[in-house]
C-alpha cells in the first residue's frame, strides 16, 4: 500500500520557497565560490528570489520607503557600492554625501560614491548576512519588478555596524515570511522605423545641444533610439569604431594617466567613478580594472557595438566612448573627467582620436 504523504497549512507557493532554499544549500555547499546572480540562474530563479526565500533566517525584508533608507547611508560610514548589468559590474568604496531625492528620482553627488537613482524600479529590500571565504558579510540589497538586483551596499570593516542594525530596525518590514513575488517587467517599445525619422531635423537638434543632460530628451522628444540616432546623425557627431576600443582606451588612460568617468548602470541605478584607472586584467572573457577603491568588470564578449559620439555644449564639443550588446542595450560609456564650466581634456581628444571609423553603419 502506497502510503499518501498528507500536507496541511501549507500551501503550494510555501512549498516552491523551501524546496529553493533547499537546492540553494545543496548548490552551495558543492560550489561555494558562486555568485547568487549566477546561482540564481542555475536554479531558473531570480537573484531577488533567491535573496527573499531565506527570509526569517539570514535575510531580512525592508520596507518599501527607498529614499528614506538611502538618506540614512552616511551613517554607515565608509561602504562599498555595487551596480551591475548583465555584462558588467561597476564597483565603488566611499561614504554616501551629497543626497537629493525628488520623488522618485534621487541623486548621490559625492565624487567616491556618484549615483544617479530611478526609485520606481526599487520594488524590494533586504539586508542580507553572508558567510564568505574572508568571514560574515553584511549588505543591503535593492530589486526590480522582476527580481533582477538593482544596487547592493556592502559594509566593510571599517562600517558603522551599529548604524546599521539601528537602520534595518527602522526599516524592517513587518512580514518576514520567504518567498518574493515577482513579474516581467513591461516589454520595451519597438523603434519607430528610420524611414519615419527626419535626419535633419535630428542634425539640427544635436547641434544645437547646450548640455549632455539635454541628449536623452532631445532623443525622446524625437522619438529616436539612442542607438538609431547614432546611425543617422552623420560620422560628424557619432562613428562606430572596433568593439573592443572600450579595453583600448582603459589601457591607454592607464599607461598616460589620463583621469576618466566611467559610468555603468541598469534601469533603477547608473554608478559613476570618476578619476585614473590604473591595475588593468584580463581573466578569460571578462577585463577587469582592480584599483584601490574602484573595480570594473567587463565582459568583452558581450560588446556588440562601439561609438566615439561627440555633442556639442556651452562648454565646446564633449566626446564619450560607448558600448552596447546585440540589443543595443547600452553596458558602459566613458568621458574624459571634467565638470560643468570646463572644456574637454587635450589628453582625453588625443586618446579618443586614436580610434577610427569601424565597419559600415547598419
Amino acid at each position: 500500500m502506497t502510503e499518501t504523504v498528507v500536507i496541511d497549512e501549507m500551501e503550494l507557493s510555501d512549498i516552491d520557497v523551501l524546496e529553493l532554499k533547499t537546492r540553494w544549500q545543496v548548490l552551495r555547499a558543492t560550489e561555494p565560490q558562486l555568485r547568487a546572480r549566477d546561482a540564481a540562474g542555475r536554479l531558473g530563479v531570480s537573484e531577488g528570489e533567491l535573496v527573499a526565500c531565506r527570509c526569517g533566517e539570514d535575510v531580512r525584508r525592508l520596507v518599501g520607503r527607498w529614499g528614506e533608507i538611502i538618506k540614512s547611508f552616511p551613517n554607515l560610514g565608509q561602504v562599498m557600492v555595487l551596480t551591475r548589468n548583465d555584462h558588467a559590474v561597476h564597483e565603488k568604496v566611499g561614504v554616501f554625501d551629497k543626497i537629493s531625492i525628488f520623488k522618485s528620482m534621487g541623486l548621490v553627488l559625492d565624487e567616491d560614491i556618484d549615483l544617479r537613482l530611478f526609485l520606481d524600479h526599487w520594488r524590494s529590500g533586504y539586508a542580507v548576512t553572508e558567510e564568505t571565504r574572508s568571514g560574515v558579510r553584511h549588505s543591503l540589497q535593492f530589486f526590480d519588478l522582476d527580481g533582477t538586483a538593482v544596487h547592493k551596499v556592502y559594509l566593510r570593516e571599517d562600517s558603522d555596524r551599529q548604524a546599521y542594525e539601528a537602520l534595518v530596525a527602522e526599516y524592517l518590514d513587518p512580514n518576514q515570511e520567504p518567498g518574493l513575488e515577482v513579474s516581467a517587467l513591461p516589454a520595451r517599445q519597438p523603434e519607430r522605423p528610420d524611414p519615419e525619422i527626419d535626419p535633419a531635423e535630428l542634425r539640427k537638434r544635436w547641434r544645437e545641444l547646450q548640455d549632455v543632460h539635454d541628449f536623452h530628451a532631445m532623443l525622446k522628444d524625437l522619438g529616436v533610439g539612442r542607438v538609431q540616432a547614432f546611425r543617422l546623425v552623420g560620422e560628424d557627431f557619432a562613428y562606430r569604431v572596433d568593439p573592443t576600443s572600450f579595453r583600448s582606451a582603459l589601457e591607454t588612460a592607464s599607461s598616460t594617466c589620463t583621469p576618466l568617468m566611467i559610468f555603468t548602470g541598469n534601469p533603477g541605478v547608473i554608478q559613476i567613478h570618476t578619476g585614473p584607472v590604473q591595475k588593468l586584467k584580463a581573466f578569460g572573457p571578462w577585463f577587469n580594472v582592480l584599483d584601490e577603491g574602484f573595480n570594473l568588470h567587463l565582459r568583452m564578449d558581450s560588446i556588440a557595438a562601439a561609438w566615439v559620439i561627440r555633442k556639442p555644449t556651452r562648454d565646446g564639443v564633449v566626446t564619450s566612448l560607448e558600448i552596447f550588446d546585440s540589443r543595443d542595450d547600452q553596458i558602459a560609456w566613458m568621458f574624459g573627467k571634467r565638470k560643468p564650466g570646463e572644456l574637454e581634456r587635450d589628453d582625453w581628444r588625443s586618446l579618443i582620436a586614436a580610434f577610427e571609423p569601424y565597419g559600415e553603419i547598419v
